[in-house]
């Protein structure tokens, strides 16, 4: 007797299903094309421009301030770049699986009504005015689902708690996008619970690196990451409780904007266990460009969140501060910044492409005229346990009770992390939150320790992003690079530094690994299967410090630049 398909399958795919519906006729690739997608390796640069007439092409090659610029000169409209974009997002969703929402004709409907604004009145809504911006689905849009990667969520939005607002709740951070001019059209994948440096769920399997498919496209704004490494979108918006903004955008040789959470509005976003606030997850922005990020931030501070959400911190974009560190990058005129540079956390070394883009990074600052110092901070295993205790202390329940919505099982990777456990006890919580503004503390006035040897402070500090470039499925074993910053609630740039390279990445035999966990870690390299993967970078500094973050990382990329070219 056949066995019956359990109801979450038949809901799951069903929902698969809808999503490709969605896709115009003339947009769906035919058998053999997508045959012949599944057996490359790379996804990535003119292959997808084989699926675009040469206009479209043209449009998802600008990045995001050539595009909005482009509009507001009337050298473009709106349609045609959502027109573009979309169907750019559509070709990526069937050859890569990155998207969980398609909403193509509300898009559309947007772009006509702001073309038609422009043609009547000779000006833009906003900064953002028609460009097209994708979001990780936990962000709310009216009259579109919110799975968050979750069976029982389907069909919902945000109206799990009350049915009655299902498809009528939008996240703050949406209303501000579109008040700016934005055109959304799509929601990216990410891994259920989100706590997971890869992107895999029971809805839609597994999102995969466009770049090199042998590897992952991270998490947990995987989708995000994929999404943009194929063009099929400059901007969007992700968040980060642990690395899941940065991780993407390393893996997949993006630009990432982590802030301090207070920085951006979470009102009405969907999240795990949204009731632990004290290390907060934090909406994030990634983009094919830096250029991108600086937009997206000044664009959305000029709403004044703060105003709508209290537990926005009333910051307004400060140019000063961008335009103190820029003028730091000329050594004319400007006193030289000092870096630090993390060469390891001691506990999981780095794989040879990453230690080599450390190299290059370091070595591009310094010949630039700039300081290096190695960077040596308390111990970050002590930052990795009390950042990973937050993240279980409710024992999986929050978890749990999404499952049992609608029967779905954890999915393999999370299982011995997630399997259900008492909450922690309230006084041990307590004692952890201490633990935690502790070693905050330590770092701080290791940070500030810099200035003793020759009276200036460490101004950002570069350190891997994972120790490894975009990792092999199931085989990512340590997280602690990213998630000690979010402990700190430390704002960081993540940049892209160059690839990796079998004939020079090399396994080195004579490597003695640090641990167990190392161990693993070292017999995953494989100069082969990393082959192409990209290696990107964080660019760290403190609280409130995105506006110098940004500067800082102009400067990076300068002097890589001209070291590349000479």
């Amino acid at each position: 007797m056949e066995a019956k398909i359990p109801p979450w399958q038949e809901k799951a795919a069903a929902k698969r299903e809808s999503v490709l519906a969605k896709i115009k006729p003339e947009w769906r690739l035919s058998p053999a094309e997508l045959e012949r997608a599944a057996h490359r390796r790379e996804l990535t640069g003119g292959y997808i421009e084989e699926f675009l007439e040469p206009e479209e092409a043209s449009i998802i090659s600008l990045d995001s301030v050539a595009l909005v610029e482009g509009i507001k000169e009337g050298k473009l409209s709106s349609v045609r770049v959502a027109l573009s974009f979309c169907k750019a997002a559509a070709v990526t969703h069937q050859i890569n699986n990155c998207l969980h929402e398609i909403f193509f004709e509300q898009a559309l409907e947007r772009a006509i009504y702001l073309d038609e604004y422009y043609a009547k009145y000779g000006t833009t809504i906003g900064p953002l005015h028609g460009l097209p911006i994708s979001l990780k689905d936990q962000f709310h849009v009216k009259g579109v689902d919110t799975t968050m990667g979750y069976v029982g969520w389907i069909g919902s939005n945000l109206g799990i708690k009350d049915p009655s607002q299902a498809h009528k709740v939008e996240s703050q951070i949406t209303t501000e996008l579109l008040s700016l001019g934005a055109v959304l059209y799509c929601k990216t994948s990410l891994p259920q619970t989100l706590l997971l440096g890869e992107t895999r769920n029971n809805i839609i399997g597994e999102t995969l690196n466009p770049n090199n498919r042998n590897l992952s496209c991270g998490g947990s704004s995987g989708g995000e990451g994929a999404l943009q490494a194929l063009r099929g979108s400059t901007l969007g918006v992700g968040t980060d409780i642990g690395g899941s903004v940065r991780i993407p955008a390393a893996f997949n040789g993006i630009f990432g904007l982590k802030p301090t959470p207070e920085r951006i509005s979470y009102r009405d976003v969907a999240n795990n266990n949204p009731g632990e606030t004290t290390y907060r997850s934090t909406v994030g922005f990634l983009s094919t460009s830096l250029d991108g990020l600086g937009l997206m931030l000044k664009s959305v501070l000029s709403t004044s969140p703060w105003l709508r959400d209290p537990a926005v911190v009333p910051f307004p974009f400060r140019q000063d501060a961008a335009d103190t560190y820029l003028s730091r990058g000329n050594l004319e005129t400007g006193k030289p910044l000092k870096f630090g540079v993390l060469w390891s956390d001691n506990v999981v070394g780095l794989h040879p492409p990453i230690l080599r883009g450390l190299r290059m990074v370091a070595d591009a600052i310094r010949t630039g005229g700039h300081k290096v110092v190695d960077w040596t901070p308390p111990p970050q295993e002590d930052a990795t346990r009390i950042h990973l205790a937050f993240i279980l202390a409710d024992g999986g329940h929050d978890i749990h009770t999404q499952l049992d919505l609608s029967g779905e099982p954890l999915i393999p990777d999370l299982r011995e992390t997630f399997t259900l456990k008492p909450p922690m006890d309230l006084l041990e919580y307590q004692d952890l939150t201490l633990q935690g503004l502790e070693y905050e503390a330590k770092y701080s006035d290791y940070w500030n320790s810099t200035a003793d040897d020759d009276g200036q402070i460490v101004d950002a500090v570069i350190m891997p992003v994972a120790p490894h470039a975009a990792v092999i499925p199931g085989k990512y074993y340590h997280t602690a690079y990213t998630g000690v910053l979010n402990l700190m609630n430390y704002s960081v740039v993540v940049v892209p530094v160059t690839k990796a390279d079998k004939n020079v990445d090399t396994f080195d035999d004579s490597y003695t690994p640090l641990n167990d966990t190392d161990e693993l870690n070292w017999k995953a390299y494989d100069p082969e299967v990393y082959h192409g993967a990209p290696v990107g970078l964080q660019i760290v500094g403190r609280k409130f410090e995105e506006e110098k973050v940004l500067a800082v990382a102009k400067i990076v990329c300068a002097a890589l630049e001209k070291a590349t070219k000479d």
